[in-house]
């Protein structure tokens, strides 16, 4: 990946909500979800929920199909090994150790791996 596309992939992410949305769309898998449905999900109100998936879809991060009348949204998951393999790769040169890139449970809870 370009540093271009990395730098706007985290300045997307570095925001709480479209943090959010990312994470619920990560967890959808590729068929995605009904944009209603994610705003109602997270509470969002329809015009905020637009502004920031329009954010993410200029990272790449997400994509959009239309079904019917609704517009469904999904994480681009080669964008976002794209972006964690750039990370890993340009981030941990000096030889530090980096967790696999199946991470499981605890780290999924935001807790460090047991030794």
């Amino acid at each position: 990946m370009e540093k271009e596309n990395i730098l706007s992939g985290l300045a997307a992410l570095a925001q709480e909500t479209r943090l959010d949305i990312f994470r619920l769309l990560v967890a959808e898998g590729p068929a995605g979800m009904a944009a209603g449905d994610v705003g109602a999900r997270l509470g969002l109100p329809a015009a905020t929920l637009s502004f920031h998936l329009k954010e993410l879809r200029r990272a790449r991060l997400v994509t959009c199909r239309r079904a019917g009348r609704s517009l469904i949204y999904a994480a681009d998951f080669a964008t976002m090994r794209g972006l964690v393999g750039y990370l890993t790769e340009n981030c941990c040169r000096s030889g530090c150790r980096t967790p696999a890139m199946t991470a499981g449970p605890a780290m999924a809870a935001g807790k460090e791996p047991e030794a």
